[in-house]
């Protein structure tokens, strides 16, 4: 079975209603990311930090996947699907993928701010402010701000470097080191990018063929070309 990975960013569920953070209407229209998504707004302002996340976990309860969530999970009957994601939303594995690595941390997830390895799955979209972790110190988002190390980055190039396929979804593949993860892709791989703004910067790359559409619609061109015969 040919190994199929799947490197997703923000536009992956924009469909959902997700909101991302570059476009016009965005995140940071409200929110300035120094104030919200940094180790120094959380030591400076935690309410505000923990405010911002209940947010989004508000907005994430009743979100949906879309269909391209669903298509990827479906291509799991076919290949191998290794689907790597920049979002911290839980989209993915709603849709039934199996095999997911969160890059930049899980929104439904909290953490010891003393103990990186001390999670917890957060029951509901509330984290009261001031909640403790059993070490005593504060519980915070796990998620990984501006400025963190990402400490599954070597993880995800090891996943992408023996891929036969390799599928970049919904992100610019600007914000490293995320974005140079496509450079461990094996030569042999084939390379697609759905999107439905490509950049002429990388209309003409070589290798990659290009499906410029959305992340519903351009997983089902991609299954078509993957799987003929799916229906």
């Amino acid at each position: 079975m040919k190994k199929l990975v799947v490197l997703s960013g923000a536009g992956m569920s924009a469909e959902s209603g997700i909101r991302t953070f570059r476009d016009s209407d965005g995140l940071w229209e409200e929110y300035r990311v120094e104030d919200v998504c940094t180790p120094e707004a959380w030591q400076r302002d935690p309410e505000t930090v923990n405010r911002f996340y209940n947010e989004r976990r508000k907005q994430l309860a009743t979100a949906r996947p879309n269909a391209g969530h669903v298509g990827i999970a479906r291509l799991e009957r076919y290949f191998d699907v290794h689907v790597i994601t920049q979002n911290v939303d839980n989209l993915h594995e709603r849709a039934g993928s199996t095999n997911v690595l969160h890059l930049h941390g899980e929104l439904t997830k909290v953490r010891s701010e003393r103990n990186p390895g001390l999670i917890y799955e957060l029951e509901g979209w509330e984290l009261p402010p001031g909640a403790t972790a059993e070490d005593g110190a504060r519980l915070r988002p796990h998620i990984v701000w501006f400025g963190e190390a990402v400490p599954l980055i070597e993880n995800a190039a090891r996943i992408i470097s023996t891929a036969d396929i390799v599928v970049v979804i919904g992100t610019s593949l600007s914000v490293y080191p995320a974005a140079g993860l496509i450079h461990h892709a094996p030569d042999r791989a084939r390379l697609f990018l759905i999107d439905p703004k490509i950049p002429a910067s990388i209309r003409h790359a070589p290798r990659v063929e290009f499906i410029e559409k959305g992340a519903s619609e351009g997983v089902a061109l991609l299954t078509r070309a993957l799987v003929p015969h799916d229906a």
